[in-house]
């Protein structure tokens, strides 16, 4: 079952660049740039933790597995 890492559209409705969420995050650019890809395959759990933290969402909101 895909996981699909739904970073991007979140950024796109809190108007949030990937460099700023790198800012505030402490993980490298390259690191969301990928998560924002369509190719994420495999990611640190510790990184999603930040992220959701960051975000104030629940790590559901985050990843969605497709069917």
């Amino acid at each position: 079952m895909p996981v699909v890492v739904k970073l991007k559209e979140i950024l796109a409705e809190r108007n949030m660049s990937q460099r700023e969420l790198a800012r505030l995050t402490g993980l490298r650019p390259n690191t969301i740039s990928h998560l924002c890809s369509n190719g994420v395959d495999r990611v640190h759990l510790s990184t999603f933790e930040i992220i959701c933290k960051t975000l104030n969402i629940e790590l559901h909101e985050l990843i969605v597995m497709e069917d």
